[in-house]
């Protein structure tokens, strides 16, 4: 894991209070992947791919609200499935 994979890039603070902020941003995110990869046992990089093109849209015509998803690919179901099972455990 590189700071490449978590998109953190060089910023120049001057306070402490901002330096810290950004640290915990960044391990905060660091965490994440890597519970991510435990739990998948996919790559982050892998990981953020598979997920980065999928949305859900809801559009509300009137008294209807009618909501448009991508169906997602089985390999990544079964990964957020890993997911939602283990949130909470840990």
């Amino acid at each position: 894991m590189s700071k490449t994979d978590l998109q953190a890039r060089p910023i120049y603070h001057r306070t402490r209070d901002s330096i810290e902020a950004r640290l915990t941003i960044v391990f905060a995110a660091l965490a994440v992947s890597r519970w991510i990869g435990n739990q998948t046992g996919w790559s982050i990089r892998k990981f953020v791919r598979a997920t980065r093109r999928y949305r859900t849209i809801e559009i509300r015509a009137g008294d209807h609200t009618i909501t448009a998803v991508d169906p997602l690919p089985a390999d990544l179901n079964e990964a957020l499935n890993h997911i939602h099972r283990n949130v909470g455990t840990h």
